[in-house]
Order: structure tokens, then C-alpha cells, then sequence
């Protein structure tokens, strides 16, 4: 009983930890101190800390002065690795999708995800995780493990750089109007137009994210 218990306190501490970063009540840079959020928390330090690695282990949280960990920051250029590896990965689901013999059952719930895409009308947060959920599916649907479970790395770090922009840059192309051309180059088994719009929307991410207006 005492490990289930401790176990549950982890995954509180986890959730509630994950959510006060993606959310920006924590912002890139702060400091993330055992003592203060093992008060607030009313949880144990060592709790804290095994929830602190977890997140290290996402790639929300980086060792900062002494040690401390804080809330990953990147910079102008890591924003634009970041979304460049992420189009490499997802250029190559496109490439894989269009060679299968699955294709029209993928563009099926390709076209899914632009529902929901479409029906997210309402804050940020929402329609972020349906921009998210579309192009997590559109990995998942290549049938490569290793790449979906690469990109799944890059979630938390892009959640932070969107969360953390200003509220005019943060906008980013997220419509179901900005990702229905990709869904209908797939469909027609147009690989290299999927991926020019595809890199045409990260492009335009990162010209917005590195905005200092």
C-alpha cells in the first residue's frame, strides 16, 4: 500500500507540475525549488524530485545554476531546430503513409483530425492540442514506432515555445484551413507537396514563435 501511495503522490505531483508549465504559471527559465513545491504540494521532497526527473526525461525541465532545475528555455535557434527536425520526422511519415497499401483508410482519419481540428474554436490551449493532436496522428498513421516515439520527445519542448510566446505571436497557423492542403496531397499520393506545405507551416511557426513584437 505504501508504494501505491507513493506512486499516486508522483503522478499528482507529475500532472499538476506538467500542467503549471504548459499552462505558463511557470515560465522558461524559472527555477523549480524542492522546498517551495513540496509545500504547495503538501508532498515530500523526494516526491518532488523523482516528478522533477520525469519531467528533465520530457524535455520541460533543464538543470540550471548549482544544479536547480528550471523550466526549459530555448533559444531563437533551438526553436528553429526544433521545428525543422520535427518537419524532417514529419515529411517522412507523409513519405511512408503514401507508399503503404493503407492509404485511403489513413486519409479517412486524416480527415478526422480536420474535424476536430475545425471544431476547436476555443482558447489556445485547445486548439494547441488538437494542432498537436493532427500532426501526432499524422506520424502515428506512417506505422513507424521510432519515429512517432522521436516526435513524442518533441511535444513538451513545443508545448513550452507556443505557451511561452506572446499572446500576438503565439497564433500560429493552427486552422483545419492550414492543414486540409496536406490531408489532400496525401490523398492524392503527392508526397512532395504534403511536405512543402508541411515546411511552409513550420516555417511560418518559427518566423512567429522568434517574433519579438
Amino acid at each position: 500500500m505504501r508504494s501505491l501511495d507513493r506512486l499516486t503522490l508522483r503522478e499528482r505531483a507529475l500532472v499538476a507540475l506538467r500542467e503549471a508549465i504548459l499552462t505558463g504559471r511557470y515560465g522558461p527559465g524559472d527555477h523549480l525549488g524542492e522546498v517551495e513545491i513540496a509545500s504547495q504540494l503538501s508532498i515530500s521532497r523526494g516526491t518532488v524530485r523523482e516528478a522533477l526527473r520525469h519531467l528533465q526525461q520530457e524535455g520541460l525541465v533543464t538543470p540550471g545554476v548549482r544544479g536547480m532545475l528550471r523550466v526549459r528555455s530555448l533559444s531563437a535557434n533551438e526553436i528553429d531546430e526544433l521545428f525543422r527536425v520535427r518537419c524532417a520526422l514529419e515529411g517522412q511519415a507523409v513519405a511512408e503513409i503514401v507508399e503503404s497499401d493503407r492509404l485511403a483508410q489513413v486519409v479517412g482519419e486524416l480527415h478526422s483530425a480536420l474535424e476536430r481540428l475545425e471544431a476547436a474554436t476555443g482558447d489556445l490551449g485547445e486548439q494547441l492540442e488538437a494542432d498537436l493532436a493532427f500532426h501526432a496522428q499524422l506520424c502515428e498513421l506512417s506505422g513507424n514506432s521510432i519515429l512517432l516515439d522521436t516526435w513524442r520527445h518533441l511535444e513538451g519542448p513545443i508545448r513550452v515555445v507556443v505557451m511561452s510566446a506572446s499572446t500576438e505571436n503565439r497564433r500560429f497557423p493552427m486552422s483545419a484551413d492550414h492543414h486540409r492542403p496536406i490531408v489532400e496531397a496525401v490523398e492524392r499520393g503527392d508526397a512532395d507537396t504534403a511536405v512543402r506545405v508541411l515546411r511552409e507551416h513550420m516555417q511560418a511557426a518559427v518566423k512567429l514563435l522568434n517574433s519579438k513584437s
